[in-house]
């Protein structure tokens, strides 16, 4: 990179041609031409764009809002607030595991399904398989068959079970259409005979199937498997299977 020093003077002026000679050490040669390090004349292009961007950089301030506080009366102590919120919130988790303790059915809860009991051993292991399509389909930890008499494991057995299991509440559920004796005066008694033998553990016995609306569509299948195995095209239902009872009269 050369150039003469009456151009450079011409275009720049003077003053200009001093301060650059004076940074760059440029020098004349015997020719007189003039001699310019182009490292230092990159240098000093790279130092005067940083000075135009930091003087062009517009600095910006953050300004943070802190949340308004609230208004306490100076009687009240920043301790006793802390102490209340705890207080209310061990409240809330205590509502909360209780709501959940006493309308569903938890890990420490034993299920028990009551049936009559028969002396046909069939209709006993039905109740068996009921009960473990029951405890698949829930996912309820404990749940355990009864019979209320003709049959074992009677409801005593069914509740030493649950017991041993880890339950400490046991939710008898009759598996009665309709309620009637049985479910007024004969579970309620040996159930209550049967805690006898746990100090501490708690009971109920809930409402029979009842008039449910699912049992509408319950009965309405029964019925239109039996009129398909009847006109040949099913097969004997689980229930009447190998009975040969399902025919036409």
């Amino acid at each position: 990179m050369a150039q003469t020093g009456s151009n450079i003077c011409s275009l720049y002026g003077s003053e200009v041609w001093g301060f650059l000679k004076l940074s760059l050490e440029i020098k004349n040669t015997e020719e007189g031409e003039i001699c310019i390090d182009l490292e230092k004349v990159l240098f000093l292009i790279v130092c005067i764009l940083f000075f135009l961007k930091r003087c062009s950089t517009k600095k910006h301030t953050i300004i943070r809002h802190s949340p308004p506080k609230l208004a306490v009366p100076k009687f009240v102590k920043p301790q006793q607030i802390a102490a209340s919120r705890a207080a209310s919130l061990k409240l809330a988790v205590r509502r909360e595991s209780f709501r959940k303790a006493e309308h569903g059915v938890g890990e420490e809860d034993g299920v028990i399904i009551v049936d009559h009991g028969s002396r046909r051993q069939q209709s006993n292991l039905m109740l068996n398989e009921f009960v473990a399509m029951f405890k698949a389909r829930t996912g309820y930890r404990i749940v355990e068959p009864a019979h209320m008499e003709l049959a074992e494991p009677s409801i005593s057995d069914a509740f030493r079970s649950c017991v041993q299991q880890g339950a400490n509440r046991v939710i008898l559920s009759p598996f009665f259409l309709l309620p009637g004796r049985h479910w007024q005066q004969d579970i309620p008694s040996l159930a209550a005979q049967a805690s006898k033998e746990h100090s501490g553990i708690s009971y109920v016995v809930s409402a029979p199937l009842g008039l449910h609306d699912l049992l509408v569509d319950v009965m309405n299948d029964r019925i239109k498997h039996c009129l398909s195995h009847v006109a040949g095209d099913a097969d004997e239902c689980s229930v009447c299977a190998g009975t040969g009872r399902c025919h036409l009269y």
